[in-house]
């Protein structure tokens, strides 16, 4: 009898621990590596991003930048890289400019940059943020998660990286954004 207590006692500790991890895992920030892959949408472009905490705010690389009207509001035109961010520019985008930030320049004055909101998928895990436009050609890396977004979203590992590297899984949930965001503006599928 003693025996089976023991065991019985030993596997509902073990169910218990089981269940709060998966409870955990739905209700905090996700854990992740310094170095990420993100999918941008509505293109599904596949990037690496840094996860910074060093930086306020999100930044993803944009060449081509030309601010104009559109119904009366603010909107900027603009590439995004394809491939080897380095090499290849192909996609052009149109998007409402959220607002504009200065950045503090090293010894030179503050840069203008306009800011846009963006979806984008790590893992399984679909995200909204804002993003400065800049030129990021002469960094590693296409993307910049900072500090604005991080702080309720993501807990950062430094130690690792692409710890949410599933092809599969990051098709599944930017194919579900795109569904989701047809039916909520069934529009915006047809521009």
């Amino acid at each position: 009898m003693n025996r089976l207590t023991g065991i019985l006692s030993i596997t509902l500790v073990l169910c218990f621990s089981m269940a709060l991890s998966v409870h955990a895992e739905h209700q905090g920030p996700l854990i992740a590596g310094w170095l990420e892959v993100v999918i941008i949408s509505p293109w599904k472009l596949r990037l690496r991003a840094k996860l910074d905490t060093g930086a306020k705010t999100s930044s993803i690389h944009a060449t081509h930048i030309e601010k104009f009207k559109r119904d009366g509001r603010q909107w900027v035109r603009f590439q995004l890289p394809q491939g080897k961010f380095k090499k290849a520019v192909a996609i052009i985008a149109e998007m409402p400019v959220l607002r504009e930030v200065a950045i503090k320049r090293h010894n030179l004055d503050p840069v203008i940059r306009p800011v846009v909101e963006l979806g984008f998928c790590i893992d399984a895990h679909f995200y909204r943020a804002e993003f400065t436009l800049s030129d990021r050609s002469q960094f590693n890396y296409p993307v910049l998660l900072g500090r604005r977004f991080l702080k309720d979203n993501i807990l950062v590992d430094a130690g690792k990286i692409f710890m949410h590297n599933d092809r599969k899984k990051m098709r599944k949930c930017i194919d579900s954004a795109l569904q989701q965001q047809a039916k909520d503006d069934p529009q915006a599928s047809s521009k």
